[in-house]
C-alpha cells in the first residue's frame, strides 16, 4: 500500500463511528472496537507526578506539532512487538498530509525526544500511540497535550485501551453506551489541532 491507494473518508468514518485500525500478528491491518473505551481526562482529574513537574519546571524540552510526523511513526513502531505496521504507517501518513493525524512532540536541542501520534476529529482526538527517545520525553509530551487540548476546546482524549502507564495520569474506563453518547457531542465541536488547521473537514 501506498499513502494514494487510502481511502481517506473511510478511514475518519471508522474512527467518527468509534473503530480503531491495528494490525495483527501477522500485519494485517483491520478495524477494532471495544466494550470499554479508556479516556485521558482533561479536567481537574488528570494529575502526574512532582519528579514529572520538576523536569517540566527545568524546561529542558520543548514542545511542536508536526515537525517531524514520520519520525514519531517511526518511533512509535520501533519495538520488539508493536501493532503498527508499514501499512498502517502509510495510513497514518496519509492521514497526516489530508490533516486529520498529527504528532506532538518533546525536543531536547535539535533531538526528538519523544512524541504522541494521535488523529484529532472535530473535538476528539484519538491517541495511537507514544514513544521517547530521552528519559520523561513522551510523559512530557502527554502532560503538555492535555494542556493544548484543553486550550483548542477539545472535548476529551480518547487513549482507548488502559495501561498501567496511562493509570498514573489519572486515565479513566467508560463503557461502550458512555463513549457513543460522547462521541456524538464530540463531532458537534468544532476544533483545530493547529494554527494550520485553518478548513473544516466534512464528515
Amino acid at each position: 500500500m501506498n499513502i494514494y491507494d487510502v481511502d481517506i473518508s473511510s478511514v475518519i468514518r471508522g474512527y467518527s463511528q468509534g473503530y480503531f485500525l491495528m494490525s495483527d500478528d501477522h500485519g494485517k491491518l483491520g478495524w477494532y472496537s471495544s466494550h470499554q473505551r479508556t479516556l485521558i481526562p482533561l479536567d481537574n482529574r488528570f494529575r502526574y507526578p512532582k519528579s514529572l513537574r520538576r523536569v517540566i519546571n527545568q524546561e529542558k524540552f520543548s514542545v511542536a506539532i508536526d515537525r517531524n510526523f514520520v519520525g514519531v511513526c517511526e518511533g512509535c513502531a520501533d519495538r520488539e512487538t508493536t501493532w503498527i505496521s508499514p501499512e498502517l504507517q502509510q495510513v497514518y501518513l496519509a492521514l497526516y498530509q489530508a490533516g486529520w493525524a498529527h504528532s506532538f512532540e518533546t525536543w531536547y536541542g535539535d533531538q526528538l525526544a519523544g512524541g504522541i501520534l494521535g488523529i484529532a476529529i472535530a473535538g476528539i482526538f484519538v491517541g495511537e500511540s507514544m514513544f521517547y527517545r530521552i528519559s520523561e520525553g513522551s510523559k512530557v509530551a502527554m502532560v503538555k497535550l492535555v494542556e493544548h487540548l484543553r486550550q483548542r476546546g477539545y472535548l476529551f482524549f480518547d487513549a482507548q485501551l488502559q495501561n498501567p502507564h496511562l493509570e498514573r495520569f489519572g486515565s479513566y474506563i467508560i463503557d461502550a453506551a458512555e463513549y457513543q453518547s460522547l462521541l456524538k457531542k464530540g463531532l458537534r465541536r468544532k476544533c483545530y489541532f493547529s494554527d494550520k488547521s485553518l478548513r473544516e473537514h466534512e464528515l
